[in-house]
Formats: structure tokens, C-alpha cells, sequence
């Protein structure tokens, strides 16, 4: 008889068998994957506690939203109060059977995993909501196969834990949005200043979009890209039967339109320039602060579409970026731009960079003369001068003889300007430009009395804000008060404030104004005048163009302009009287009327009736001109210009 032991096995028995040892050996895996992995998983215990580093929040003058840094959440959205149409946008494109799997999709992971493999690299993943609101809620953003095992082990948890709702809803208030909004609430309003309740469809498929990377898809920095990315939402809302297609040809007709704050990108130099000051001010921030700043949003707008259009329109002259000062008399800081275009670079040409000022710095050299005794009307030779081995020279290689002070300012000569300053002494003129406000290294070689001085435009703003403002000293700032969002004043620059300092006493004040007047009304600064009121100012160029400058003021409101190449290389025939002085009539001509501009402080000192006239219809004759720039035609007609008696400057 046969050994019973020795039978073979059905095969209904074989299968039992080995389904049973398989069935083992899984559990053993299990629990060593569970062991393994989960010794060291985080606290779970605190879900509903939110940490994250407090936000900033930047007001202008008026109170006005500026920008908002830093984390920033709004009060948890009931998922009830929600359009339907939101929550299934945000299912429809990066978790369609969210309703049916157990907090991972074998699906989704075996299609992403092929796709990976056809092309040897990563282009999708099969994370599911509940996977990512676990990596989110208790991981790091680290690719390893340790958190990739935690995540699959805590997505089971919040699965076993929640609802499918509960987790749907922590989902969408603790998802990252990108410009620091954390949550589908603080998004609505970030982005299109209105609650989640309010989305539309295409404001509701354009930030599930965003959860791809909202860097990258973000409709402020990448509007095309954003749009592109919602389309394929609203496709995947069609078949997944969220909504119609009528629903989504109805949003496609339909613009989307971002708070105009971001869209914009408004003041973002100088919001990065204030935002390293606060810590400083009120040390390491432990809760969401409020930053009460001296900037103005509209007269902002202009300066950044003036600068926008001016570099844009000298482009074909080299003039690839430009930078734009605007202080009132007080030293607030009214207007800021760093740079044409933040999204393209971040670098702070207002502050951080420095360049050499050109003629614009002759001022401090003529404030030394009248301070020493000299006035507008003195009688000076414009001749060859040699000061040591040096032989400053006038671009146009031409001297115009016995001239006035007054007109050599206006001219913007450089013979004149060396001699003055060798007279009076280099390191005189230098402390003239200190006092005033000038921070940067002066050097006392000879040559700085033509601007071989670096500084940068905030620099040069508040040194010309005494000619502005009755001659007081007045420090270029940009924060008024930092206070918590619960109101406690944590800074305020009123309580800081200190007598106003007189750096500029009569009548060397009056003369410079005089002066400098001159310079707009006919000599090198004629393209920035404005109709109506009462304009000063100063060129500059630097050797070979690389750099222009226009600083000019009005009564208690003064603005510096500078345009050049960032790698210091030339421009083509750019001066101070060209591109920047375009900016800065451009930018004026919007931001007067908002600031109810009052003349000149001194009065308004005229010219001699005759002697610079006469002096200016003969070398108009001639053809002769000393500024710091090329021969070049007159203004525009539109300007309303008398025609100049030097026409030496470039007009675009």
C-alpha cells in the first residue's frame, strides 16, 4: 500500500499551501517594514496644531497692501461652504479615485512607475491627496526611500483615522500655494483678493494647477505657463464629470484676474530692502508683524512704468537697466525701483550697487566754492588746466572761454568744476558731500570733482534732498512703524526723531538753487523739465557712457535716476540728459500732481538778464558746447523748450 504522506497534493491543496507560507512570510515582511520604518516616525499626536514662521505684512503710507513675507494662513475653510467645483478640481488633477483607494493607488504608482522607466528619468508621480497631506503635515521634502516608506505608512493612518472628507479638508487648508499662502483661504485672497467661497472655476482650476510646483506654475511669474496648466484642470474636471463642458468653455471665455498687488509685483526692491531691516530693528520675529512703510503705491506705480519705458526705449543706446530713487524732504522714501525687471533680476541697483556719479556730483563741488566766498555771476575761463599729471578735458574737446559760474554749472564743464575743486580743496568738497549725506568712499584725487566717486542712488538722493528742502539733512528711510497684528508698537521712527540738522546755510542755498535751475531751463537737464513747476537738477556721465545719471528736485521732493549696464561695460552716447532725464520727467510729470509739489524753498532767483544770454546766442552761433556730453539735437517740441544755447546733450 502507498505512503499517504508520500501523495502529491491537488492542486486546490498546493494552493493552499503555498498561499499560507506566502501568506506568512507577507506578515513577517510587514511587521519588519513596520518596524523598520516606523521607529522613528513623527508626533502625530499634534495635527491640528500649525507651526510656521510668522508673516510680514507691508503697508504703504495710505495702508495700502504692499507685499506680505513670510508664512501666511487664514482660518481653516469648511469644506461645506466650498463650491463643489473647487474640491473636485484639486481631485480631478492629482488624485481621480481618491474616493476609492486606501490612502495609496497601486494604479497611479504602476502608471507613473512605466512612465518613469520608458524614459530613464522622473516625470510623474503616484502620490495621492492623502500621501501628500501626510508629507506635508509630519515629513521633509528629502527623496528617500525612508520617508517614501513613512509616507505610505502615515497615508494609511490618516486613512484609518479620518474620513475621506476630514482628509480632503485638511488637504486644502494646509496645502503650500506658493508667495507664502498656506491654504486654499489665504490663496483666494493672496491671489484674487476674495474669499474661497467665491472662486470661480477657472480661479478654482488655476490654483489646483499650481499644486504641479507653485513656483513654477504660479500666475504671477509665469502667466502663460499657468494658464496652460489650468486648461489641462479644466479638461480633467470634463472627464472626470466635476463639470460640463459648457462649465469649462464657459471659464475658458472667462478672464482670471490676479490681485493686482502681485500681478503687478509691485515694490518688490524695496520691500526685499525693508525686509532685512526689521529683524534688526525688533530682532527675530515670534509673531505675525505689521510694517507701516513711507512708500507710496501710486507714485511706486509710475516709477516702475517709467523706468519700464525708458529702458525699453533705450535699449537700441545700451541703456539695459535703471534704477529710481524718490525721497521727500523729510527723508521718506516715496518710491524705490532696483532694477527693469525683478522677476528677471533680483539685484538692488538703488542700494547695493554702486557707480560712479559723473558731473551729478559737481554740485557738492560748486556748494564748496559758494561756501568759500564765490556766487553764481563770478567770472571763470573755461581753458585747458593742467592739476598735477592730470588734464581734465571737455567731451567736446572745445573751450568756451570767460563764461559765468553759473553757466559752467549749467554746462556742465569739467575744466572748471577741477579747478574749483583743487581751490578749495579736494578733501573740502569731500566734506561738503558727507554732510550732505554721501556715504560711499570718497576718494581726494583730483578727478572726483567730475564724479570718479561710486555711490548709489539712495546715496544721491538724499545728499540733493537740502537743495530740496530749506538746506536740512534728511537720511533717506523706508519703515514708519513695526507693530504686531494684535496692535502693540514694537518701532516707531517718530520716536527716533531728532532736531532737523541745517547742513546748507543762505546764501550758498540760494545760489545752488539758482544754479541749478539754470541747468533744467537751459542747459544739459532741458529734457526734464515739467510744465508748471519750479525744477532744479544735475547730469551725469561717466566716461564712455557707462554710466547717466539725472538727480533733480523740486520744493521738498527729490528723485535720482541712474541708467547703465550691470557688467559696467558702455552704453552708446547714453548721458544724464538723455534716457535718465526721460525717466525722471516721465515719473515726475505723473507723481506732482499726486504730491501737491510747492516751489523751491528761497524763492526763485533769476538769472542776469543779459549776460548769459548774450553769452549763449554767441556759442549757439558757434556751434560750441562744454557739457559732459556729445553735440546732440534740441528737445522735443512737445517740451515747449526755448532753443538751447548749447545744445550739447543727447534727447533720447
Amino acid at each position: 500500500m502507498a505512503n499517504p504522506q508520500g501523495a502529491r497534493r491537488t492542486p486546490l491543496q498546493a494552493f493552499t499551501y503555498w498561499g499560507a507560507v506566502v501568506g506568512v512570510w507577507g506578515l513577517i515582511f510587514l511587521v519588519a517594514f513596520f518596524a523598520m520604518f516606523a521607529t522613528d516616525l513623527p508626533d502625530v499626536s499634534k495635527l491640528n496644531d500649525v507651526t510656521r514662521q510668522p508673516s510680514i505684512s507691508y503697508l504703504d503710507r495710505s495702508g495700502g497692501l504692499i507685499a506680505v513675507r513670510g508664512s501666511q494662513y487664514a482660518p481653516p475653510v469648511d469644506l461645506d461652504k466650498l463650491p463643489d467645483y473647487v474640491p473636485k478640481a484639486f481631485i480631478a488633477i492629482e488624485d481621480r479615485r481618491f474616493y476609492y483607494h486606501p490612502g495609496f493607488d497601486p494604479v497611479g504608482i504602476s502608471r507613473a512607475a512605466v512612465k518613469n522607466l520608458s524614459c530613464m528619468c522622473v516625470v510623474a508621480g503616484g502620490s495621492t491627496i492623502t500621501q501628500q497631506l501626510a508629507r506635508n503635515l509630519f515629513l521633509t521634502l528629502d527623496q528617500n526611500w525612508r520617508r517614501k516608506a513613512q509616507e505610505l505608512i502615515l497615508s494609511l493612518w490618516l486613512e484609518m483615522k479620518f474620513s475621506k472628507k476630514e482628509i480632503l479638508a485638511l488637504y486644502l487648508n494646509r496645502v503650500y500655494f506658493g508667495a507664502g499662502a498656506y491654504g486654499i483661504e489665504a490663496a483666494a485672497q493672496r491671489y484674487f483678493n476674495k474669499p474661497a467661497s467665491k472662486l470661480t472655476i477657472g480661479e478654482a482650476a488655476l490654483l489646483a494647477g499650481m499644486m504641479k510646483g507653485p513656483s513654477r506654475y504660479s500666475p504671477v511669474t509665469a502667466t502663460g505657463r499657468a494658464e496652460r496648466r489650468a486648461n489641462i484642470v479644466l479638461d480633467e474636471m470634463v472627464r472626470t464629470k466635476a463639470i460640463t463642458a459648457e462649465e469649462r468653455a464657459e471659464a475658458i471665455r472667462t478672464p482670471v484676474r490676479v490681485s493686482a498687488v502681485l500681478a503687478n509685483q509691485r515694490a518688490q526692491y524695496f520691500t526685499d530692502w525693508v525686509d532685512g531691516q526689521v529683524r534688526a530693528l525688533v530682532g527675530e520675529p515670534t509673531e505675525d508683524l505689521i510694517v507701516e512703510t513711507t512708500l507710496d503705491l501710486p507714485i511706486q506705480a509710475a516709477a516702475e512704468s517709467a523706468i519700464r519705458s525708458g529702458v525699453s526705449g533705450g535699449k537700441a543706446q545700451g541703456a539695459e537697466q535703471a534704477a529710481l530713487v524718490a525721497i521727500d524732504g523729510e527723508g521718506r522714501i516715496r518710491a524705490y525701483v532696483g532694477g527693469a525687471n525683478y522677476g528677471e533680476s533680483q539685484f538692488d541697483r538703488a542700494t547695493t550697487a554702486r557707480r560712479q556719479a559723473g558731473s551729478a556730483f559737481k554740485p557738492f563741488v560748486y556748494l564748496a566754492a559758494m561756501e568759500a566766498g564765490r556766487t553764481p555771476s563770478v567770472m571763470v575761463t573755461d581753458e585747458p588746466v593742467r592739476i598735477g599729471n592730470w588734464e581734465p578735458r571737455n567731451y567736446t574737446g572745445r573751450y568756451l572761454g570767460d563764461i559765468t559760474l553759473q553757466t559752467a554749472l549749467a554746462e556742465s564743464v569739467n575744466t572748471v568744476a577741477a579747478r574749483l575743486a583743487n581751490e578749495v580743496g579736494t578733501g573740502n568738497v569731500a566734506a561738503v558731500a558727507r554732510r550732505l549725506g554721501i556715504a560711499s568712499k570718497i576718494q581726494l584725487d583730483p578727478s572726483m570733482a567730475l564724479g570718479a566717486v561710486e555711490v548709489s542712488p539712495l546715496e544721491m538722493a538724499q545728499a540733493y534732498a537740502p537743495f530740496a528742502n530749506g538746506g536740512f539733512l534728511a537720511r533717506g528711510y523706508g519703515i514708519q512703524r513695526i507693530r504686531t497684528a494684535g496692535g502693540k508698537v514694537l518701532y516707531d521712527h517718530n520716536l527716533e526723531k531728532r532736531a532737523r540738522r541745517s547742513v546748507i546755510g543762505s546764501p550758498s542755498l540760494q545760489y545752488m538753487n539758482q544754479m541749478m535751475r539754470e541747468v533744467v531751463v537751459t542747459g544739459t537737464g532741458k529734457r526734464a523739465r515739467v510744465a508748471g513747476y519750479d525744477i532744479a537738477g544735475k547730469t551725469g556721465t561717466t566716461s564712455d557712457y557707462r554710466d547717466a545719471w539725472f538727480v533733480g528736485y523740486t520744493g521738498g521732493f527729490v528723485t535720482a535716476v541712474w541708467t547703465g549696464k550691470d557688467n559696467n561695460r558702455p552704453m552708446k552716447t547714453v548721458s544724464g540728459g538723455g534716457v535718465p532725464a526721460g525717466i525722471w520727467r516721465t515719473f515726475m510729470a505723473q507723481a506732482l500732481p499726486r504730491l501737491r509739489a510747492q516751489a523751491i524753498p528761497g524763492g526763485y532767483a533769476t538769472p542776469p538778464a543779459q549776460e548769459p544770454d548774450a553769452i549763449g546766442d554767441l556759442l549757439s552761433n558757434l556751434g560750441i558746447g562744454g557739457g559732459d556730453a556729445p553735440p546732440s539735437p534740441a528737445p522735443a517740441p512737445e517740451q515747449k523748450a526755448p532753443p538751447p544755447r548749447l545744445p550739447e546733450e543727447v534727447p533720447y
